[in-house]
């Protein structure tokens, strides 16, 4: 009889912990994975092949000086309206050049770890590439890669060479 209790005690404390365990999970996790607080649209798993000369001939680098990078607030992966008009520049350019791509790259600064840059470059790179298809660009001419900190275009430890690197920058290929 008091092995049974047990028995049911303890199946009753596991199917407990099961349920609670499960109650704890994020539920942002999924709007984070997009790079912006507001998904604008599309697929990232559409398009997203790694790019290589042994992948239907795609290149693993672009022309970076056709476009201006993207500047982005402290912190943010929402492309601010005075930066929308780079990004309809390059919507313009790839609707014309079907055959061509881009791999949008994210960049963040030097504050925070090196894991927590690497994701908000990826949420910043996500959240350029989801405008680009709102703006009607096929997903599959898009690409994202996060530099996080790694690739700073300024190397100052101010805010000037900080606004300098947190941005999204446009690969042509």
């Amino acid at each position: 009889m008091i092995m049974k209790a047990c028995k049911v005690l303890f199946l009753t404390f596991l199917a407990g912990s099961v349920v609670l365990v499960s109650g704890c999970r994020s539920k942002k996790a999924s709007a984070e994975m997009y790079g912006s607080d507001n998904m604008m649209g599309g697929s990232i798993i559409d398009g997203d092949i790694p790019l290589n000369a042994d992948n239907m001939g795609l290149p693993m680098d672009g022309d970076r000086s056709m476009f201006a990078p993207v500047y982005f607030a402290y912190d943010s992966s929402q492309v601010n309206p005075e930066e929308a008009g780079k990004v309809e520049a390059v919507a313009t350019y790839l609707k014309k050049n079907k055959s061509g791509g881009v791999i949008v790259e994210g960049h963040g600064d030097e504050r925070g770890s090196r894991e927590y840059n690497l994701a908000l470059g990826e949420r910043r790179a996500l959240a350029v590439r989801d405008y680009l298809i709102n703006l009607g660009v096929n997903p599959a001419n898009i690409q994202t890669k996060s530099y996080g900190e790694e690739q700073p275009e300024a190397m100052g430890h101010d805010e000037e060479a900080w606004r300098q690197n947190r941005r999204g920058v446009f690969a042509i290929y």
